[in-house]
């Protein structure tokens, strides 16, 4: 681990510190010549997706398209080290449970499967036979296949989640929690009612043609790297690149690109945000209340667009009209004139692009907010044509894609029908659980079986606590997965742990080489071909892992799995069977770069309710959980703590230890405060506190408490009153209960909490320990 410090970073993102973190990482994975090869055919036509985000391909003009952080996700899949059967065997899951995320992370790659010994509290191997076996005999005990949830990560490709989700409805239910719940699901929920699609809206061919991107509660610095190439270019071409954060992210600030010569040779970097606005925490809506009330006060309106395209115009402009600018300006943190200035960039630009991340999806009023971004754009006829339009940036490889699969707890009734008309079965209709909803079911007796494709369930979800008891009461539990993890940790009375291909490896089937499919954040659907040796002689592939699941539980099923997961072809024909905007799929994907998806919304046809764009009215919310958990704390300052991840960090996985952009080396544990807010609690950089969340369910005086201990206080730039600390760590803080309206996220970047100062133990207590 790095030696511990915090100490000011002055450089730009990217650049060299970049490089030196890729080939250190390499090194440590002791794959530096091995990982040097596979990087170079990371997002190549004839390569493999990244395994990190699902930000899109450029026409791979160069052989460098990859950034730091998916450099880590590839060396950590083509890393040489192992966990094989002996290596996890030789602690007991009670021994497990008290290493760190990064050291779990840092065993390496499994190789065999393994059940679990409740005589011994170990993993030990077993074959694949004994496991899918296993498994079939859970499955058919159950007295309703509601009782099995089924959990999908955003790394499963196309064809796998394809083959899943025929599985688990076959088997007759439609329990599918996925990451999505705990991301953008707002996203959808915003768009599919305003826009007729709940995906974003542009192309990268739009970046190129926008002369200003809004960019919401997002850090593409470390999340979406990739991305700030994209803004690099805006920028010189003299686009206004505006960002609204509450924290100073490096960024969004400074870009130095490594595949530009000239800034490496000089040290160079290069602008990113034109203007950066520090809002509150979950201060966004209000601030794009205001922002659509000064475009209308000033009548800059696309009048012609609002006509032709939009319902629900008149009851928007009242609601403006009827609410006071006090409100918004004490709710977002900003003041008037930045509001307005704000407003009148975007007004002043006639392309204009709203981008938005996990900073805005995980709030209450996540969906409220969404469609007043859709409000701002429509105002001004920003969707549906080039250069301008709505783009949440998801963050797994192929999240969009599964979702687009069927992996879905609430399907489509169309979708559906053609599903058991291709396949000669009645799917269920009954709504099944998403990933709150499963974890409710779990503490309740009710979800007996969890099985998981990918992902890291225990770490990623909200509650610790709570997720943890809920799994431990299953009667079985499966990961399918490449990486040791904290969830194989946390287990049901059995539990199973299957080692699969990785992205980056050779999937040979029985009919040959296989590439598999994923689909970006902008609807781009394109293949991926692994290179390297399989980790393990013993590897199966998704598709093959869930066909042999389904052929030994579903003893009367028609389908031919074990032929489908022999060929993937002949899934992706499925698939097009199914679903109509895949017409042609095989053929299509011989076109280079892959093809994209029909985006109904970019062409200007509404698929709406009443067929045109939607104006979405929401009064301005008032009974916010920090303000109402402050008039019940009167005694104690109430802070808003949001979550986020390290640079070190790619969702739950944990690389290191290290912050670079924000700082922090070797610490993991910190809270980023305000200096004054330091100052009136009697504190200062350095100190350690324990974080108490407070939460109180509307209309109720019960306040629940949940505690998190021992973090170290960094003064940081970001607003008053607004916390900033690293997850998994402050998963134990976010209540089961807390989550979006409608989209039923959990509210993970506006918990309620308070600071105390943490008492180390004395030498009497340490010996008692």
């Amino acid at each position: 681990m790095s030696e511990q410090k915090i100490e000011l970073y002055d450089g730009p993102a990217g650049g060299w510190g970049a490089l030196k973190s890729v080939a250190r990482t390499l090194n440590e994975q002791g794959i530096a010549v091995k990982g040097a090869k596979t990087l170079l055919h990371a997002n190549q036509a004839d390569g493999f997706d990244c395994p990190g985000c699902a930000w899109p391909d450029r026409d791979h003009r160069s052989t460098f398209e990859f950034c730091e952080n998916g450099a880590k996700a590839v060396a950590a899949e083509a890393t040489a080290r192992r966990a094989t059967p002996e290596v996890i065997g030789a602690k007991t899951l009670a021994e497990w449970a008290e290493v760190s995320d990064y050291e779990l992370e840092a065993t390496g790659r499994l190789t065999e499967p393994m059940v679990y010994d409740p005589e011994t509290d170990r993993y030990q191997r077993t074959t694949w036979d004994a496991a899918f076996a296993l498994i079939a005999q859970e499955l058919q005990a159950l007295p309703d296949p509601n009782q099995a949830i089924f959990y999908t990560s955003g790394r499963t490709s196309n064809e796998a989640a394809f083959l899943y989700q025929l599985f688990v409805r076959e088997y007759g239910t439609n329990n599918f929690p996925d990451c999505s719940n705990m991301c953008h699901e707002p996203s959808g929920s915003g768009l599919r009612p305003t826009i007729g699609v709940g995906k974003g809206t542009v192309t990268l061919a739009d970046f190129e043609q926008a002369d200003c991107i809004l960019v919401f509660g997002q850090n593409p610095g470390t999340n979406h790297p990739r991305m700030l190439g994209e803004l690099r270019a805006a920028r010189k071409r003299g686009a206004k690149i505006i960002s609204f954060n509450p924290l100073r992210e490096r960024g969004l600030e400074r870009f130095a690109d490594p595949q530009n010569a000239m800034e490496m040779a000089t040290l160079g970097d290069s602008p990113i945000s034109s203007h950066y606005f520090q809002l509150k925490v979950g201060g966004d809506f209000a601030l794009l209340m205001g922002m659509c009330k000064r475009v209308v006060e000033r009548g800059l309106l696309d009048h012609a667009f609002i006509a032709e395209h939009t319902h629900g115009f008149d009851a928007f402009i009242a609601s403006l009209q009827a609410q006071p600018w006090a409100p918004l300006v004490a709710a977002s943190g900003l003041t008037q004139a930045q509001i307005e200035q704000a407003a009148d960039l975007y007004a002043s630009s006639e392309r204009v692009i709203a981008c938005w991340g996990m900073g805005i999806t995980q709030h209450r009023h996540s969906v409220a907010t969404i469609q007043m971004i859709v409000n701002l754009l429509l105002l001004r006829g920003n969707l549906g044509r080039p250069g301008a339009g709505a783009c949440p940036v998801r963050g797994h490889s192929n999240v969009q894609g599964d979702r687009t699969m069927g992996i879905f707890e609430r399907p489509a009734p169309a979708f559906l029908d053609k599903l058991g008309e291709v396949f000669g079965f009645t799917p269920p209709r009954a709504h099944g659980h998403d990933t709150v909803g499963a974890i409710e079911a779990m503490l309740a007796g009710h979800g007996k079986v969890f099985i998981a494709m990918g992902g890291n369930f225990a770490a990623a979800t909200p509650d610790t606590a709570a997720t943890w008891r809920a799994l431990r009461q299953c009667e079985l539990t499966v990961h399918i997965t490449t990486k040791f993890n904290r969830s194989h940790v946390v287990h049901g009375r059995k539990a199973l742990v299957l080692p699969v291909l990785g992205r980056t490896e050779v999937d040979l089937q029985a009919s040959g080489p296989q590439g598999v499919t994923v689909e970006d954040s902008m609807s781009m659907v394109h293949l991926s071909h692994g290179m390297n040796a399989p980790a393990s002689e013993h590897l199966l592939s998704e598709p093959m892992v869930v066909a042999r699941m389904a052929a030994a539980t579903l003893r009367g099923s028609r389908t031919p799995w074990l032929q489908l997961a022999g060929n993937y072809a002949a899934i992706r024909d499925k698939i097009e069977a199914v679903l109509p905007d895949f017409a042609g799929f095989n053929d299509k994907l011989q076109q280079p770069g892959g093809f994209r998806l029909r985006n109904t919304a970019s062409e200007r046809v509404w698929v709406t309710a009443s067929g045109k764009a939607q104006f979405s009215t929401h009064a301005l919310p008032t009974d916010l959980a920090t303000e109402r958990i402050a008039a019940r704390q009167r005694d104690q300052r109430v802070f808003t703590l949001t979550t986020l991840r390290s640079h070190d960090q790619y969702n739950t996985t944990i690389y290191g230890h290290d912050d670079r952009y924000r700082g922090v080396y070797g610490h993991r544990r910190v809270v980023f405060i305000h200096a004054d807010d330091l100052k009136d609690l009697g504190l200062k950089a350095g100190d350690w506190v324990d974080i108490t969340s407070l939460y109180c369910a509307e209309g109720s005086q019960d306040v629940q408490q949940r505690r998190a201990e021992r973090f170290l206080l960094v003064a940081y730039d970001i607003p008053r009153g607004c916390l900033a600390s690293y997850y998994p760590e402050t998963n134990p803080l976010v209540p089961l209960e807390s989550f979006s309206i409608t989209a039923r996220t959990p509210t993970s970047k506006s918990i309620p909490v308070v600071l105390t100062r943490h008492a180390e133990p004395g030498p009497a207590a340490a010996d008692a320990a």
